[in-house]
């Protein structure tokens, strides 16, 4: 969120963080990006300028893409609210990229 908003508190260091890293992202994490984007409790944005500066972020980096296709029941999360970071984390794995969840990681990188 923070490297594609720029009205982020964290873009700028975001962005920089990003620099010169390679971009992988599957369909969930590209959901999500919009489901939070447009949500009203959230940025409350309009799903065609979400749908813009994904598209924009996904070309500045030339984010490479990968199918979101780990069976559910190959991940093993062990709390309700870990189920959709940790299938993301074992599906980037199954792939020989990792998760990044925070500005010091990646967003899913080799």
């Amino acid at each position: 969120m923070a490297a594609i908003w720029s009205t982020h508190a964290n873009h700028a260091e975001a962005d920089a963080w990003l620099r010169g890293k390679e971009v992988t992202a599957c369909p969930i994490t590209k959901l999500g990006f919009l489901r939070v984007s447009t949500h009203p409790k959230a940025l409350n944005s309009d799903m065609g300028s979400a749908r813009e500066l994904l598209k924009d972020f996904l070309s500045k980096h030339a984010a490479a893409s990968f199918p979101a296709d780990l069976p559910a029941l190959k991940s093993h999360p062990t709390k309700s609210d870990a189920v959709t970071e940790t299938y993301l984390a074992d599906l980037a794995s199954s792939k020989g990229f990792k998760l990044a969840h925070s500005i010091k990681q990646s967003t899913i990188l080799p």
